[in-house]
């Protein structure tokens, strides 16, 4: 099942995506909203698609490729790297990813994004499917210089524009360690890995993060980059794909004077 969240003639709402067709929701798809459906449908050209949740939080990984970290010659990390990226830097399908004026290199990441459907504490790693509603796309843009500078990611990762989400939340993932990711830069391949290579695997993440804080519905993992990033500029198109998701595409844009 796809889950879509759209906009059409300023009203904004969530849906199930068959194939162009869209089925509304009254709600939310979170506790049982899946089942709630408007009995009214739109068609998927006359709809913009917005980012398909809207999280409290993104907590994401840093270096949990195996690829990732022997390509900078990094030592396997003992647990999971945590770090936040905040609700304001989500961006949907096609809207553009802003250069800030303050960065000199501004890097794409390709992740698979894991979308929480219930309130999640302490669970245990075998559980984590009860509260996950499905999947979708991720790409961790990153101010590459000014995370070198800090020393720290808050910065970096946090810029308007820095997380964007999509196409859609897929449900239907038998296997999420089992996934090609792929990432193209103006249609030229920049990274291609396997979530094979996750130093740390979905229900792993989810359990150890739940240890630290309550993920609530709508809330985003994004899961760790593989190797091949690099930097991007203002024109350029970057595309995230992953393995029984889709693509995510947006533009990069100069940040205006102000």
């Amino acid at each position: 099942m796809r889950i879509i969240r759209f906009e059409l003639q300023g009203r904004t709402g969530y849906g199930i995506l068959e194939g162009e067709k869209i089925e509304i929701l009254w709600s939310t798809p979170y506790d049982g909203g899946l089942n709630n459906r408007v009995g009214e449908s739109l068609s998927l050209p006359a709809v913009k698609l917005l980012a398909p949740c809207e999280p409290s939080k993104i907590v994401a990984l840093g270096l949990n490729y195996r690829d990732h970290a022997e390509e900078f010659n990094y030592p396997i990390p003992d647990e999971p790297l945590l770090f936040l990226k905040p609700a304001t830097a989500v961006i949907g399908p096609d809207e553009d990813i802003v250069y800030p004026a303050m960065s000199r290199r501004v890097d794409y990441e390709t992740e698979l994004a894991v979308v929480i459907g219930r309130t999640c504490r302490h669970i245990q790693a075998e559980d984590f499917r009860d509260y996950v509603l499905g999947y979708t796309a991720c790409n961790d843009v990153t101010a590459r210089d000014l995370q070198k500078k800090d020393g720290q990611w808050t910065r970096a990762k946090s810029f308007d524009t820095f997380a964007p989400l999509g196409p859609w939340i897929e449900t239907e993932i038998p296997d999420p360690d089992n996934l090609t990711v792929e990432t193209y830069l103006n249609g030229e391949r920049r990274q291609h890995s396997s979530t094979r290579n996750l130093i740390f695997p979905v229900a792993t993440l989810v359990s150890f993060i739940s240890r630290i804080m309550t993920l609530l519905p709508g809330d985003v993992i994004a899961t760790g980059t593989p190797s091949g990033i690099g930097p991007m500029q203002p024109g350029d198109v970057v595309e995230i794909r992953v393995e029984g998701i889709g693509a995510l595409r947006n533009r990069v844009v100069a940040e205006r004077a102000r």
